[in-house]
């Protein structure tokens, strides 16, 4: 005969996942019950309100109901009764309490423990005729004072007996056990009751721990006590088909076990056996009970099993190791067990457990990397050298007994990582698993760049060392499939692989290049063989744009520092050096030409253009040399510029070079006149500018010539009012009007108001002296006079003086 199957389920559970499923329905009736009995209890009461209470009466309602009993009042009759039921039995036992302290009189402890019994006796006898006349919440009250009075009955006994033979713990523990077996069979004969069944649970956690302390037990035997105790509450809790003893059984194990194996942990960090067998005796049963429930709760018992055996596993290793050890210890016990799962592949694992296995081990693991990762981080500090001193960094001899134990913790991880067992069941899916490869190579580059200063290699070897881990890294980057073989190969999979490889490359390349800097020679080797695999690694990218023109930018940084490196070497001072650094822009620019088609000349030539201005803040110290280096950087830009698709930018930037050396040398040669500065600029402009215009023939007269003559008219001009010669007003004025007369005749708007206005500003100039004299001569009164006249002449004329002006403005508005 089949197994039963519930309504909506495709398919037969297993008799565990049944029997959750079971409970949790069970749990729901009894909810819905207590709720129906509630709503019974006061249509109960409304009922007999209406039978007692006559009709008119005052307090009643249209509806007959009394007001307290609406259920649109402040306060529901199932909440008031509620109220009452529970300020009652509160007072009644804070009044036992009271009886059995303080109320000495007569009676003495006997005849008050004799008289607390009885009233216990007959409040353990009347829930059952309250539950037979259907007053369960009374019921409820009158049962949970029965049991404080069992309690305080307890207590009475032990003042009326006297000293216990084990002392106040053990009396304790064997009143503990007691009560708990007579709550338990109070509430297995009456059902109904919700309090006696969860109350006998929680009593029920201190007899084993307090009959420990009876018996003079240390805090290891009670902590083993716990865990017992808490596996106790566990197997109830699977056992047990009411859910409110289920939730009491199950909090009190996580109290009771999770402190057991907190003490555990701590004692297993002094060292000894016992503590690390008390975690193993907790994973055991976190395990246990993990394959046992489903959900949240295989979650949670799963990662207290794999935390209880990373810190077992961990502690015995921690007592035969150096204490430097520890760490991958611990790593190594956390990732073992998702290991095994993700390994062993005959072993089928509930996916709820395998999550919570990964999760703790990942949990540990992040705490490994949390620690070894910036001790590997500070090698690179020890290796930096003083620059070309010959001096080998000794960093490493003194790290490498704390380097060691942090390689192992990396490389670990990495290993878990790859494996792709430290990914949960279900997590984001291939993206997830992509992301543990792409962290697994960053943790095995770390793990290889750390190995050979951890080993104590000569520093030649160990520069090496450092370049076969780039090139190792950029043939990842170059072909990242296998990094992420078996993970449905997918385009940003892949692209996330190279990205990841690039990026550690780019890192290790800057380590190794500062490392290199302890000596000439080998500054010279590691920059060379920089340089050479970026060119490969933009040779060999294949279908990635983005990553042959990264290496190729990082091809022109090493070959620059190279170039400024060796003429650093050969006593050149920096000056000289930046006009060697001109070589490489000027072969980005040869090579841009040649890969013109190419997704890296744009960026090549980017980075010569880099290249090429910090060759030119090297030469500013020197004003000749800076000279020189911006005629070659200009003669560089006119070269490229000389290109269709560069002339845009090229060509604007070469004769911005070009005058800047022309501007260098004249101030050099202590030239002043500004004419000679302005005119190299003003005249190119010009012929640019008829060039320009006449190839478009809609280019404005202001685009084509208002550069050039700006820069050649208005130098001059500030210098004309400054200049008391005659020699320059009369030749900048003579060039204003033949500027002014060209605009006229060509009807271009530029040279007509520029040649316009600086001639009438020179002109202005030269009568200044003379305006100045006369007015000096004429008399106060007359310049106000004069301007009130011009105001009134304005004013009369006004309309005739704005129609020609308006005319003025329409002709030279038709003007080019």
């Amino acid at each position: 005969m089949s197994a039963p199957t519930l309504p909506g389920m495709d398919s037969i559970p297993s008799p565990a996942q049944e029997l959750v499923l079971i409970d949790r329905e069970l749990a729901q009736l009894d909810t819905r019950r207590a709720m129906l009995l509630a709503r019974r209890a006061w249509l109960l009461d409304v009922l007999r309100a209406r039978a007692v209470r006559p009709a008119g009466a005052a307090g009643a309602t249209a509806g007959g109901a009394p007001a307290w009993a609406r259920p649109d009042g402040e306060a529901s009759a199932w909440g008031v009764r509620t109220v009452l039921l529970t300020l009652g039995g509160a007072l009644l036992a804070i009044a036992a309490l009271a009886f059995t302290l303080l109320s000495w009189g007569a009676l003495g402890i006997g005849g008050r423990t004799a008289a607390l019994s009885a009233v216990t006796a007959v409040a353990l006898v009347v829930p059952a005729v309250l539950l037979r006349r259907g007053l369960t919440a009374t019921a409820e009250t009158v049962a949970a004072l029965a049991l404080a009075l069992t309690v305080l009955d307890a207590w009475a006994l032990y003042l009326l007996a006297g000293p216990w033979a084990w002392g106040a713990s053990g009396y304790t523990a064997s009143a503990a056990a007691l009560l708990a077996a007579l709550w338990t069979g109070y509430g297995l004969a009456f059902p109904r009751l919700r309090a006696p069944l969860p109350a006998a649970v929680v009593l029920g956690q201190f007899p084993l721990v307090l009959a420990v302390v009876a018996f003079g037990g240390d805090a290891r035997t009670a902590a083993w006590a716990l865990l017992a105790t808490g596996a106790g509450d566990a197997l109830l809790a699977l056992r047990t088909r009411s859910a409110s003893v289920r939730a009491t059984a199950w909090s009190a194990a996580g109290a009771t076990a999770g402190y057991a194996l907190l003490t555990a942990f701590e004692a297993s960090l002094r060292g000894g056996v016992e503590p690390a067998l008390l975690l193993l005796a907790g994973a055991v049963l976190g395990a246990a009970v993990a394959w046992r429930v489903a959900g949240a709760g295989a979650v949670a018992c799963a990662m207290v099993a794999a935390a209880a055996w990373a810190a077992a596993g961990g502690g015995l290793l921690r007592a035969v190791s150096p204490g430097a050890w520890a760490l991958p210890g611990y790593v190594a016990c956390a990732a073992l067990p998702v290991l095994v799962v993700a390994v062993a592949s005959a072993v089928r694992v509930p996916d709820a457990v395998r999550r919570g296995l990964v999760w703790a081990s990942d949990a540990v693991m992040g705490v490994g990397l949390l620690l070894a990762v910036p001790l590997l981080t500070w090698v690179q500090v020890w290796l930096v050298p003083d620059v070309w001193s010959g001096a080998v960094p000794a960093g490493s001899v003194v790290a490498a007994a704390l380097v060691w134990p942090a390689v192992v913790t990396v490389t670990l991880v990495g290993g878990v990582l790859a494996a792709g067992a430290a990914v949960p069941v279900g997590a984001g899916g291939p993206g997830v698993r992509v992301a543990a490869r792409c962290g697994a190579l960053g943790l095995g580059a770390l793990a290889m760049w750390t190995v050979p200063v951890a080993a104590g290699l000569p520093h030649g070897t160990m520069l090496a060392a450092h370049l076969l881990v780039v090139a190792a890294l950029l043939g990842v980057a170059v072909r990242p499939t296998r990094v992420v073989a078996g993970l449905a190969g997918a385009t940003p999979g892949v692209n996330a692989a190279a990205a990841s490889g690039f990026g550690c490359a780019v890192v290790a390349a800057a380590g190794v290049a500062i490392a290199g800097l302890s000596t000439r020679a080998a500054t010279l080797v590691v920059l060379a063989s920089l340089a050479l695999l970026w060119a490969g690694a933009s040779v060999a990218a294949g279908s990635r744009p983005w990553l042959r023109a990264a290496s190729a930018c990082g091809a022109v940084a090493a070959a620059a520092g190279f170039t400024g490196a060796a003429g650093a070497a050969a006593g050149w001072p920096a000056h000289w050096v930046g006009v060697v650094l001109l070589a490489v822009p000027a072969a980005t620019a040869g090579l841009g030409a040649r890969l013109r088609h190419n997704a890296a000349a744009v960026p090549l030539e980017g980075a010569g253009a880099a290249v090429g201005a910090v060759a030119v803040a090297l030469a500013a110290g020197r004003p000749g040399v800076l000279a020189l280096a911006l005629g070659l950087a200009g003669v560089i830009a006119a070269g490229t510029a000389l290109r269709p698709e560069r002339l845009r930018v090229a060509g604007p930037l070469a004769a911005a070079l070009l005058v800047a050396a022309a501007w260098v040398r004249l101030a050099l040669w202590d030239v002043t006149v500004p004419e000679v500065y302005a005119l190299p600029v003003a005249l190119p402009a010009l012929v640019v500018g008829a060039l320009r215009r006449k190839r478009d023939a809609g280019t404005g007269s202001w685009a084509a010539y208002g550069p050039g003559l700006g820069a050649g008219l208005l130098p001059s001009l500030c210098a004309v009012w400054g200049d008391a010669g005659s020699l320059r007003p009369l030749l900048l004025g003579a060039a204003a009007l033949a500027v002014t007369l060209g605009g006229a005749h060509m009807r271009l708007q530029a040279p007509l108001l520029l040649g316009g206005g600086v001639l009438l500003l020179v002109a202005a100039h030269e009568l200044a002296p003379y305006v100045a004299q006369v007015v000096g001569v004429l008399p106060r009164w007359l310049p106000p006079a004069l301007a009130g006249l011009l105001l009134l002449m304005v004013g009369a004329t006004y309309e005739r003086r704005l129609r020609e002006l308006r005319r003025l403005r329409d002709a030279v508005g038709r003007m080019g």
